[in-house]
């Protein structure tokens, strides 16, 4: 027996001194041990350290996630939770339907377990034994009430135009928990509030997290991003981002539609941005390729020691693309050739009609990311659709229609038929392209960082290139 059993006293087990629990080492109880203040955000929430653990993984279950939580930990408390999420349903032998209260501490699902075992009879209708999910009394008896509801926030959607992807945003779920959980006659913000009072209140959040990005650069350094964009009307604007392990953070951005960018200009740019963040902070800065940028990166590296200048990977796949395209004529051809296959189509509403028909619905078009890897993408498509293409233009529409009589007509019916030169061109392109855009929507890519795969992808890039030429370098 203990000495707390004995002295007749039971020790809690979440108690100081008692606590193993891994959460504890990231947060520190704030008056109770039912409440926990987290270490890196400071923000102290109820639950325990159990949803303690979801707010520094980041799951949104029933807690706001910690945006200032290194990624490791991040990382760290997502794996002890999914394991824990194996073990639990490995040892459950039965699922017992939830009654949507806050059961987060282990003490707490114990002890509303035992109920529920207790009651059994009328309760055994909302057990589910064949799903891993359990069954909420909302789900059984408000269903019609969730439609009801669905259906307003969908007609907000709607008549506001907002673009459907927006329920895929964090914030979305959170804002509509947060309705919920405010319960009856909630008051909605008015235009002023909108407009004035909570935008001065998120901008002024949002220059608090930058000064703890600030600190975090000051430990581990960061590199500074160049971006630039132009519209139809030509004008460009430069945005400057921040990278450190944190994650990424937007800094500032400039309107360069009136600035000649030469590489005296665009040192002179990224020097105010170095100068803004602290020479002491920056490892690197990464912007294109173009000569005016390598330009500027050389005078920055002569100036500021202790950093350096690298081109976007992304960037500079996108020149190869570019001189496949422009350098090698049988790529220029081919790549105009499929282009004029495809603007001609769809200029014209019937032939479009008829295409997809065939297609079974299948666009011609393939979008990507950059312009010269959309070009290589549309003849990939192209590739894949040949037979569907070569059906419709010896179709009995295509032939008896006015498109087959006229001059462009017959020339673009002459190279979808041509299986000799431009179907064998297009496979050869292919060869040489496809590999290099597969390393581009790896770099590209939001989900992970991509430094340290570059490398080993663009090895196996090249190793792909020479394999589809079967090693022979001029075809």
């Amino acid at each position: 027996m203990s000495s707390a059993g004995s002295s007749g006293k039971t020790t809690r087990k979440n108690a100081l001194g008692q606590r193993l629990d891994p959460g504890w080492e990231h947060g520190v109880e704030d008056g109770t041990s039912k409440k926990v203040k987290c270490r890196y955000c400071n923000t102290s929430h109820s639950g325990g350290i159990y949803r303690h653990k979801h707010h520094l993984a980041g799951t949104h279950l029933n807690v706001e996630p910690c945006p200032q939580v290194p990624e490791e930990v991040r990382t760290q408390f997502q794996k002890i939770l999914q394991a824990h999420s194996e073990e639990s349903q490995k040892k459950k032998k039965q699922n017992l339907y939830d009654v949507d209260i806050d059961d987060d501490d282990s003490e707490c699902i114990a002890l509303e377990q035992s109920k529920k075992r207790k009651q059994g009879g009328a309760m055994d209708g909302f057990v589910t034994k064949n799903s891993s999910r359990q069954t909420t009394l909302n789900e059984k008896f408000k269903k019609e009430e969730r439609d009801a509801v669905c259906q307003i926030i969908a007609r907000f959607f709607y008549t506001s135009a907002i673009p459907f992807n927006c329920v895929n945003n964090p914030i979305f779920p959170l804002m509509i928990k947060r309705i919920g959980e405010y319960g009856r006659g909630l008051n909605p913000p008015s235009y002023h509030e909108i407009r004035e009072t909570f935008l001065k209140k998120e901008v002024s959040e949002a220059l608090n997290i930058l000064e703890n990005f600030r600190g975090e650069w000051v430990k581990t350094g960061c590199t500074i991003m160049s971006d630039g964009w132009s519209d139809r009307r030509r004008r460009s604007i430069c945005n400057f981002l921040v990278n450190s392990p944190s994650g990424t953070i937007f800094l500032s951005s400039r309107d360069t539609s009136d600035i000649s960018k030469t590489g005296q200009m665009v040192f002179e740019m990224l020097d105010e941005i170095v100068e803004k963040v602290g020479e002491e902070n920056v490892v690197q800065v990464v912007t294109d390729n173009a000569s005016n940028y390598k330009l500027a990166g050389e005078m920055l590296m002569e100036k500021r020691k202790k950093l350096f200048w690298t081109p976007c990977a992304a960037h500079c796949i996108d020149l190869m693309l570019k001189d496949f395209e422009k350098k090698i004529e049988m790529h220029s051809g081919t790549i105009e050739d499929g282009r004029m296959i495809v603007s001609y189509i769809y200029s014209r509403c019937m032939l479009n009609h008829w295409m997809k028909e065939f297609t079974n619905g299948k666009e011609l078009i393939r979008p990507a990311v950059t312009r010269f890897a959309t070009s290589y993408l549309t003849l990939q498509r192209l590739n894949e659709l040949k037979g569907e293409l070569m059906n419709l233009f010896t179709s009995s529409k295509w032939k008896s229609s006015k498109f087959a009589r006229t001059r462009k007509g017959k020339r673009v019916e002459g190279v979808a038929l041509d299986n000799r030169n431009f179907w064998t061109n297009v496979a050869n392109c292919l060869r040489a392209a496809i590999p290099l855009v597969k390393v581009l929507r790896l770099v590209d890519s939001d989900e992970r960082p991509a430094m340290g795969f570059i490398y080993g992808a663009m090895d196996r890039a090249k190793e792909e290139i020479k394999k589809n030429f079967n090693g022979i370098k001029k075809w």
